[in-house]
């Protein structure tokens, strides 16, 4: 039942790295749409990272993000990786490990993981 299987969330200070990790089963990871969403208290959902469906080229980064998180994937072991660097508190949230058909860019899934926790303190 369970199809994306995220982890590696915890809780550091601001300027630590993290590595998060997602398992996902062969049928959902092959043709489509990898990513990470997370999910702010307070706030909307917002798309961190995503592969688009047609593979690994150019993926797409939240401006928030940009120059900090990066995205990996192993088709090997069909797990999508985000390296999260220079964390700082507003990064404090709830990560989803997500899968589309189709896009993830507009903020919608069809497969989401259970969530891993990220805390960033101050």
């Amino acid at each position: 039942q369970e199809q994306l299987v995220e982890s590696g969330g915890g809780l550091v200070q601001a300027g630590d790295s993290l590595k998060l990790s997602c398992v996902i089963s062969g049928d959902i990871f092959s043709g489509n749409a990898l990513g990470w969403f997370r999910q702010i208290p307070g706030k909307e959902r917002e798309v961190v990272a995503a592969y688009r469906a047609s593979g690994p080229a150019s993926p797409f980064f939240a401006h928030s993000v940009m120059g900090r998180f990066t995205i990996a994937r192993d088709d090997s072991k069909r797990t999508i990786y985000l390296q999260m660097n220079d964390l700082k508190p507003e990064d404090t949230a709830v990560y989803y490990c997500t899968a589309d058909p189709r896009s993830l860019v507009t903020g919608w899934a069809k497969w989401w993981g259970q969530g891993t926790q990220v805390t960033v303190s101050s």
